[in-house]
């Protein structure tokens, strides 16, 4: 039998790679990954020429028992998403999970993920937080925002840069425009931004500028009311 290695992938800048990363992908008989076109650059610059497959949110429900038995079969399948960790707001939960059913070995490799030094770069604490990925885009998006206003560790939200500033908003108006938060902007790139501030300091610098990259909202958690003064 075979084995399912998810590999994460640099966020930005391809010196994320790591080199046990490079190992596996030329070493794999396949490489599943999210769009062949980006991908293609990525194998490319690492000389990597191993067979890609397109495996997508679009046909993953559709090819994930395929896969499985080719894994099955002796093949070793490598698994890479856009950009980061595999899985997670990227394909890769259901092979994980039908891999897993059927007892067939999954190694995910350590690597770049947009979340970790978004939260870090933030300096808000780290010791315990929540990852809510996208928010939804329509139904459904103010009840979660509502209800995560009373959330007491510190929230990391993914965004689009062209629903940034009503993201923004919007945790103003449930949450207060005083609420601190961080947004961190093409991380490991050249034009990588951290914006700290209050939300209504962050909604005023961002609605000053033309907004581009992926983004990663950090966003400080419900704090206790400070402790009435006791009397001498």
């Amino acid at each position: 039998m075979g084995k399912l290695f998810l590999v994460p992938t640099p966020i930005g800048n391809l010196e994320d790679m790591t080199i046990r990363g490079i190992r596996i992908l030329k070493e794999a008989d396949v490489i599943l990954a999210e769009d062949t076109r980006t991908s293609a650059k990525l194998l490319a610059h690492y000389e990597i020429r191993n067979k890609l497959v397109s495996h997508h949110k679009f046909n993953e429900h559709k090819t994930v028992e395929m896969i499985a038995r080719q894994i099955e079969d002796g093949k070793n399948v490598a698994l890479i998403s856009d950009a980061g960790t595999p899985g997670i707001s990227d394909p890769g939960f259901l092979l994980v999970r039908t891999c897993l059913e059927k007892d067939i070995e999954v190694e995910c490799l350590p690597g770049a993920t947009a979340l970790i030094p978004a939260l870090v770069n933030s300096g808000f604490p780290t010791d315990r937080f929540t990852f809510e990925g996208f928010l939804p885009q329509k139904k459904g998006r103010q009840k979660k925002i509502r209800e995560l206003s009373t959330e007491t560790r510190t929230m990391i939200f993914y965004e689009s840069p062209y629903r940034l500033i009503k993201s923004l908003e919007q945790f103003a108006e449930y949450m207060g425009p005083d609420r601190k938060a961080s947004v961190s902007r093409e991380l490991s790139k050249f034009f990588e931004e951290n914006r700290r501030g209050t939300l209504a300091e962050l909604i005023e610098y961002f609605s000053s500028k033309t907004i581009k990259g992926e983004i990663v909202i950090v966003l400080e958690g419900l704090q206790p009311p400070p402790s009435p003064l006791r009397k001498a």
